[in-house]
């Protein structure tokens, strides 16, 4: 019998635009919500940071989308506190100026207990159903309480028998905080695979924390770091290795991009963590030649310090940083977060304006 055109024109039309419908489902998928507007652009800020770093973030509101001050620590019953260390009083002033500004709040809680990681205290309620369950709604209410636009949480030093545990509690919380209509994000360290190169990475299950979260924020930095042999702390290869692995397996629009703003001074096999500024300043004070490593994008320089003892300076400025973002546009990702350790280099903001924003030079000065 033969078929009726306007039938088989119906089904057509209804073909194609399933196949629209499952191609929009797919895209949010893969690049997560609000992938058309202004990309995550986030600056983190420790506890310590309450001066230079929040008065820049203030400044450069207009190319940021939220701020992340890592102001919370965690108790042993679960409850979630000020860090200690942090000056409330004068953070509370802080965020209300990041408010009047436009800047959306999402703190950092992590599991740190006078200065060390402390991955005991987290692992007992990861481990406990009730106490993880209390702990979720601990943050709920935080959240809530503060209107905050979500949270970010950094829980390290976790072990490989943690990651079934830890990717129920980032389930659990971000089930608990949409359903407010909140975020969450999560931070996760630096790997080029699923294994990657000790417990701490094997703890963090990228997929699945992807599935779940609305940002997965990816600690690109301390490739070296205050222990190891001196070099860059974000060399550039490693940091499109992580990118390459990191966007097969989670939405491209979820994932942002950690840049380092900060270096180590190394001396004696120990590298003291040092701001842009104190950088430039040791450059001047002992008049070392800055040296550019081509390959791995990254400045740096040697000098003798006092008591004749030998110093090689890695640290990360404006022009590193304008790598990492090009890298950043080229995979797509959705966002990216400064660490802002300390006093940056000015000129990153124009930098971040042009290489990550895409915004010419006109809209950088009318900015």
């Amino acid at each position: 019998m033969p078929t009726n055109p306007r039938v088989g024109a119906t089904r057509r039309r209804l073909t194609l635009l399933l196949f629209a419908e499952l191609l929009v489902v797919w895209l949010v998928h893969q690049l997560g919500a609000g992938a058309a507007t202004m990309p995550n652009t986030i600056a983190a800020l420790p506890y310590w940071s309450v001066g230079a770093p929040a008065d820049s973030a203030v400044a450069g509101a207009d190319s940021l989308t939220a701020i992340s001050p890592w102001l919370y620590g965690i108790e042993t019953d679960g409850r979630v506190t000020w860090h200690p260390a942090a000056k409330e009083a004068r953070w509370r002033a802080q965020l209300d100026r990041m408010r009047a500004a436009g800047l959306a709040i999402m703190p950092t809680i992590a599991n740190v207990f006078d200065g060390s990681w402390r991955e005991d205290v987290i692992t007992r309620i990861l481990h406990d159903a009730a106490a993880r369950r209390h702990h979720v709604r601990e943050i709920v209410r935080l959240v809530e309480r503060e209107h905050y636009q979500g949270i970010d949480i950094d829980y390290e030093e976790l072990r490989a028998v943690d990651r079934d545990v830890f990717t129920a509690f980032v389930t659990e919380l971000a089930a608990a905080l949409h359903e407010r209509d909140k975020l969450l994000s999560v931070d996760v360290f630096a790997k080029t695979s699923d294994r990657g190169y000790d417990e701490r990475n094997r703890a963090q299950d990228y997929a699945a924390i992807g599935a779940v979260a609305d940002q997965v924020r990816i600690m690109a930095y301390d490739y070296h770091w205050a222990t190891s042999d001196p070099g860059p702390v974000a060399p550039l290869p490693w940091v499109r290795d992580v990118l390459d692995y990191a966007t097969k397996v989670i939405g491209v629009g979820k994932i942002v991009l950690g840049i380092p703003l900060y270096g180590y001074d190394w001396a004696q096999g120990k590298g003291e963590p040092v701001t842009w500024l104190q950088a430039y300043g040791r450059s001047e004070e002992f008049g070392a030649d800055v040296v550019w490593d081509q390959l791995n994008e990254s400045p740096h320089f040697s000098y003798v310090g006092d008591y004749g003892i030998h110093h090689e300076l890695w640290f990360e400025n404006a022009y590193s940083a304008s790598a990492k973002f090009d890298l950043a546009r080229r995979f797509h990702v959705g966002g990216v977060f400064l660490w802002m350790f300390g006093p940056e280099d000015h000129l990153v903001w124009s930098v971040l304006d042009r290489h990550w924003l895409g915004r010419t030079g006109d809209e950088v000065s009318s900015g």
